[in-house]
């Protein structure tokens, strides 16, 4: 459920050629035998760790395993967006989806499947920056980040696009509420939509980088 790091990936307007990638020596095919690079954090398929969020909370290399390895909860809005790319998911969207799959489950991790990942090869249209530069794309209500934090125990959310708050944002109202929850996100997911609702489970894999604020994750789904 990793996109590919590459130069061609979509990254935060303002960055300016965010992924760097020189080979340091290579067969005589020209393939790498070794070869270094330079990447933001947030970058690609990656993970938010709660320090992203709020102060002294844990960095990237302090999750464990328990934190990165739990059942997959998968909310489709991919309707929604499709007349409102600002969309934003609601307490009510929640409880529809529990009205059908029962409960949340504790330890979950949820993702949310905005119908935008079918975008990623296209970057203007995985951007949609109107004519000022503002970019429009789903994410999590205050409300309903709210909801999964104090009325549900899960372990982490993410997203099939560039960021758990919609494009229009500016105060970033659910990384300041989940992560500083000391819970993470997962943003840029490849393929959300192909998972069924419940029975999957996620083994998250970040680069376990040392005081890091997040890093390149990847991510597999265990179907039953």
């Amino acid at each position: 459920m990793t996109h590919t790091v590459s130069m061609t990936a979509p990254f935060w307007a303002g960055d300016s050629t965010p992924f760097v990638y020189e080979t340091v020596a290579s067969h005589p095919s020209g393939k790498a035998i070794m070869g270094r690079y330079s990447v933001p954090e947030h970058f690609g398929t990656h993970l938010d760790a709660p320090i992203h969020g709020g102060d002294h909370l844990p960095t990237v290399d302090e999750l464990t395993a328990e934190d990165l390895f739990g059942p997959a909860v998968v909310v489709d809005i991919s309707e929604q967006t499709i007349q409102n790319p600002d969309y934003l998911l609601t307490v009510e969207d929640l409880q529809n989806w529990e009205d059908i799959n029962g409960e949340i489950p504790d330890g979950a991790i949820v993702l949310l499947n905005t119908g935008w990942g079918s975008k990623w090869e296209d970057v203007t249209a995985y951007r949609n920056s109107d004519q000022d530069g503002r970019m429009h794309f789903p994410g999590f209500s205050e409300e309903s980040a709210r909801f999964l934090i104090e009325m549900r125990s899960i372990r982490g959310v993410g997203i099939d696009n560039m960021s758990i708050d919609y494009g229009m944002s500016r105060d970033f109202v659910a990384h300041g509420i989940i992560n500083g929850s000391g819970k993470y996100h997962l943003e840029n997911v490849a393929n959300v939509d192909l998972l069924p609702a419940v029975g999957a489970y996620l083994i998250v894999a970040p680069i376990k980088l040392e005081g890091g604020s997040g890093g390149q994750v990847r991510i597999w789904a265990v179907l039953p």
